[in-house]
C-alpha cells in the first residue's frame, strides 16, 4: 500500500472579522473619513442611477451600491503615491483613491464639502456622462475612469484586463526603490480569465508588491459563482501561487480596512504580492437602476438579506454607538451629501425646452466639441524636439558592413546604458541572447532590467503597458514569433493601443514591442505570420519595419524615443543578411514618417516594406526591362506613412504594384491599395497592383511552405504580366 502524505500550502490563507475591542479601539477620525467617504460614494451612485432612469447616461451605468466598504476600506491604507485600477463596475474605487488623495488627513462629515471633493465628484459625474469636463474629456465613460495623480490608474471595460497593467506598477515602483504599492480591483467573473491567474503567477515569481482585490458579489451579471468554480472561496486561488491571502467580510469597511493594512505591510516590506478577498454584494443589476430580481436570477429575500448588512448603515450605527456623532449629525451628513450631487448635477443639467416639465437635459456647452473626435488617437511626436535625426546621406559617422542582428543587440545596449529601458520576454536572458541572439550581452550589462518572463504573453505584455503607463521606464516587449501577438491581444488592441484616447489623449504609452516574421524558416501556420495588416487597422499603434542594418539603428532610437506604443517587425531573413551600419555611433534617430526610395525609376511604383524590399530590388535587377523606382515605406501606420514620397513617384510612373510576402487575409497591402486609389486616382493609369501569398498559411513542408509565400519570382511575374515586359 502506497503511503500518503498530507500536504500543506506554504504561504497563509487566512479569514478576519471584527471584534468589539476593534471597534472600540478604531480612531475616531478614521471612522468618520470611513463613514463620510461611504456616505459620499453612495449618494454619488445614486444621483448616477437617477440621472440613468432618466435617460441622460449614454452607455452603461454599473452602480457598485453595496459595495462601497470594500473600496473605502482597503484604500484608505493607501497614500497617493501607490497605484490602483479597477473593472467595469469601479466608480467606487476610483472615488475612494481621489478623496483619499485630495483629503490626505481624511474627511469630516460633519462639515460641508472641501471644494476639492466637489470637485473630484464633479469631474466624476462629468465623465460618467460623457462630457468634456470629466476626467477623461468624455471618452471614458463609466468604465474607463483614470486620474493619474491620484494614483487611479484606470478602470476597465474588459474583464480582469487591468490586472497585468497592475503588475507593472508594482514593477515600477519597486524598480525605483519606493515601497509604493499597486491594487487591482475586479469580481469573481474574472477570477476565472487567464491573463489574471497568468499575472498572479508572474509577481509571485516576480515578488512584485500587488495586490489582487477579489470583490466577490456572487454574480458575473446573472450567473452565480457556484455555477462557474468548484471553489468559490476565490482567495484560494492565492495557494496555488504561494501568494498570502485574505479573506474577509467586505460588508464590514473596518474588517476590510484591518485586513488590508495587514496586506500592505507585507507588500511594503518587501515580501510580494497579496491576495484580500471582499465578500460584498451589488445592490442592483449588471447595469442600470434595476435590482437583479427583476431580471429573475436572483430572489427578493435575498437581495433584503444582504441589504440588512448594509456597509453605510453599520458605520453609521457605530459611530453614534460610540459617541463620535449624533443621530442628528448622520442625517445631517445624509442629506448634505444628496444636496451636493443635487448641485452638481445643476452644473451640467438644464430644463429641456422641448419636453415634458420636469425633464431635464444636458447643457449644450457641456459636451465635448465632435472636433476632438480623433485628437489622441497617437501623441503628436513633440518628443522628438531637439532630437538627433540622421538619415543614410546625412550620417557622419563611421559605417562598416555589418550583419543585421548584430546591430539589433547593440543599439539595445546602448539605449539601456543611456536610458530607463527594460527588456522582457520569454528567454531574453539566456541562450546568449534569446533564441535569435537580438538581446546578446544585455542581462549581462543590465540584470536587473532583463526579465525573463514566463510562457504568459497576456500578463507580461499588460505588464509591460503598466510600466509604460507609470512612465517612468520604457518597456521593450519581445514575442518570440509575431503569431503570438493573438495570445496577447487584448492587452495589445484592447489596452495598450487604445490607452492613450480612451483616457482622455494626454496618457503617453511609450512601449515597444518586438516580434519577427519567419516566413521561410519552416516553422509553420502558428509561427510565421506578419502582423502589419493587423496592426495597420487598428488604432492606438505606430508600425515600424526595418530592412537594413543602418535603418533598424535609427528606427529603433526613434521608437524608443516615441511616446506611443511602436510595434517594431523584423524578419528571419534579415538576421544574417549584412549591410552598412554604424560602428560606434548608436545615437541617431530616423525620421518618423520617411520612406527611403531604395531605386529611382520611371515605369512603375513599387511599395514594399521588411525583405520584400530586396526580393523586390532582386526582381527588378533579374528583369532588367522594367525601370522601376522602389520605396521601400520603414514606416506603415496611417499617422506615419510617407504619402509625400508615394505620391511623387506615383504621379511620375502612374503605375503601383505593392509587394508582401504574407496571405491577403490579414494583408498591409489591401489597406495599402484603397488607400492609394482613394488619393491618387486620377494619376493611375491601371489599379494598383499587388503581390502576396497564398491563402493558406505557410505550412512545415518546405514546397507548400514556399508555394504560400511571396518572394523574387512572384514580383518578376507581376511585374511582367503589368508592363508585357
Amino acid at each position: 500500500m502506497p503511503e500518503h502524505h498530507k500536504l500543506t500550502a506554504s504561504s497563509p490563507w487566512i479569514e478576519v472579522t471584527t471584534t468589539e475591542p476593534d471597534w472600540a479601539a478604531a480612531d475616531p477620525r478614521l471612522l468618520r473619513s470611513m463613514f463620510a467617504q461611504t456616505l459620499l460614494i453612495r449618494a454619488f451612485e445614486e444621483y448616477v442611477l437617477e440621472l440613468a432612469g432618466q435617460g441622460l447616461i449614454h452607455g452603461p451605468a454599473h452602480s457598485s451600491i453595496g459595495q462601497e466598504g470594500g473600496a473605502v476600506g482597503s484604500i484608505l491604507p493607501l497614500t497617493s503615491s501607490d497605484f490602483v485600477n479597477g473593472s467595469h463596475r469601479g466608480h467606487h474605487q476610483f472615488l475612494a483613491k481621489a478623496l483619499g488623495h485630495v483629503s490626505p488627513e481624511g474627511i469630516d462629515p460633519r462639515q460641508p464639502a472641501d471644494p476639492a471633493v466637489a470637485e473630484v465628484l464633479s469631474r466624476s459625474l462629468a465623465e460618467i456622462c460623457g462630457l468634456s469636463r470629466g476626467f477623461c474629456r468624455g471618452r471614458g465613460g463609466s468604465m474607463h475612469l483614470q486620474w493619474k495623480e491620484a494614483g487611479a490608474m484606470g478602470t476597465n471595460a474588459i474583464v480582469g484586463g487591468g490586472v497585468p497593467q497592475a503588475a507593472g506598477f508594482a514593477w515600477a515602483a519597486k524598480q525605483a526603490g519606493t515601497d509604493a504599492v499597486s491594487v487591482t480591483y475586479f469580481g469573481d467573473g474574472a477570477v476565472n480569465i487567464g491573463s489574471v491567474l497568468e499575472t498572479m503567477n508572474l509577481a509571485a515569481a516576480w515578488r512584485l508588491p500587488v495586490c489582487f482585490f477579489i470583490e466577490n458579489n456572487r454574480y458575473a451579471v446573472s450567473t452565480h459563482v457556484d455555477e462557474v468554480t468548484a471553489e468559490p472561496r476565490l482567495s484560494a486561488r492565492g495557494l496555488g501561487f504561494n501568494i498570502p491571502s485574505w479573506r474577509v467580510d467586505g460588508m464590514d469597511p473596518l474588517a476590510v480596512h484591518l485586513a488590508m493594512t495587514e496586506a500592505v505591510a507585507h507588500m511594503r516590506s518587501g515580501a510580494g504580492p497579496t491576495i484580500v478577498e471582499a465578500d460584498v454584494y451589488r445592490y442592483f443589476h449588471q447595469n442600470g437602476p434595476f435590482p437583479g430580481s427583476a431580471f429573475g436570477y436572483r430572489t427578493k429575500a435575498e437581495e433584503q438579506e444582504w441589504r440588512a448588512r448594509d456597509p453605510l448603515a453599520r458605520l453609521a450605527e457605530r459611530l453614534v454607538a460610540r459617541g463620535i456623532l449624533g443621530a442628528d449629525d448622520v442625517e445631517a451628513a445624509t442629506e448634505r451629501a444628496k444636496g451636493l450631487m443635487a448641485s452638481i448635477g445643476d452644473e451640467i443639467l438644464e430644463a429641456d425646452p422641448q419636453g415634458k416639465p420636469g425633464r431635464r437635459r444636458i447643457k449644450p456647452g457641456e459636451w465635448p466639441d465632435p472636433a476632438f473626435r480623433d485628437v489622441g488617437v497617437r501623441g503628436d511626436l513633440g518628443e522628438f524636439t531637439g532630437a538627433r535625426i540622421a538619415d543614410r546621406d546625412t550620417f557622419t559617422g563611421r559605417t562598416d558592413r555589418r550583419k543585421f542582428i548584430d546591430v539589433v543587440s547593440e543599439v539595445m545596449r546602448r539605449r539601456m546604458d543611456v536610458d530607463p529601458v527594460v527588456v522582457l520576454g520569454e528567454d531574453v536572458h539566456r541562450l546568449k541572447g534569446g533564441t535569435n541572439g537580438a538581446t546578446r550581452g544585455l542581462a549581462e550589462a543590465h540584470p536587473d532590467r532583463v526579465l525573463g518572463t514566463p510562457i504568459s504573453e497576456n500578463a507580461f505584455t499588460g505588464l509591460a503597458g503598466g510600466i509604460a503607463l507609470d512612465g517612468r521606464y520604457t518597456p521593450v516587449v519581445e514575442l518570440m514569433y509575431a503569431d503570438f501577438m493573438w495570445v496577447a491581444a487584448d492587452q495589445i488592441f484592447n489596452q495598450i493601443g487604445k490607452a492613450r484616447h480612451m483616457f482622455g489623449g494626454d496618457s503617453d504609452v511609450p512601449l515597444v514591442l518586438r516580434s519577427k516574421v519567419a516566413m521561410g524558416t519552416g516553422y509553420g501556420s502558428q509561427h510565421s505570420m506578419d502582423p502589419a495588416g493587423i496592426f495597420a487597422t487598428a488604432p492606438g499603434w505606430r508600425i515600424v519595419a526595418p530592412s537594413t542594418p543602418f535603418d533598424y539603428v535609427g528606427l529603433m532610437n526613434s521608437a524608443l524615443r516615441c511616446k506611443d506604443p511602436v510595434v517594431v517587425i523584423e524578419h528571419v531573413d534579415l538576421y544574417g543578411s549584412v549591410g552598412e551600419a554604424p560602428v560606434d555611433d548608436f545615437d541617431y534617430c530616423l525620421p518618423v514618417g520617411k520612406a527611403a526610395v531604395r531605386r529611382t525609376g520611371s515605369d512603375i511604383t513599387v511599395l514594399t516594406y521588411l525583405a520584400m524590399t530586396g526580393y523586390a530590388l532582386d526582381a527588378v535587377e533579374r528583369l532588367g526591362t522594367v525601370d522601376a523606382e522602389v520605396i521601400d515605406l520603414r514606416w506603415l501606420d496611417r499617422a506615419s506613412i510617407d504619402w509625400e514620397t508615394i505620391g511623387a513617384s506615383i504621379r511620375k510612373t502612374n503605375n503601383v504594384l505593392i509587394a508582401e510576402q504574407g496571405p491577403p487575409g490579414t494583408s498591409y497591402g489591401s489597406w495599402l491599395a484603397d488607400e492609394i486609389q482613394r488619393r491618387f486616382f486620377d494619376w493611375l493609369d491601371q489599379p494598383v497592383q499587388r503581390v502576396h501569398g497564398a491563402e493558406a498559411s505557410p505550412s512545415i513542408s518546405k514546397v507548400l511552405e514556399r508555394a504560400a509565400i511571396a518572394q523574387t519570382d512572384e514580383i518578376v511575374d507581376r511585374l511582367k504580366n503589368i508592363t508585357g515586359r
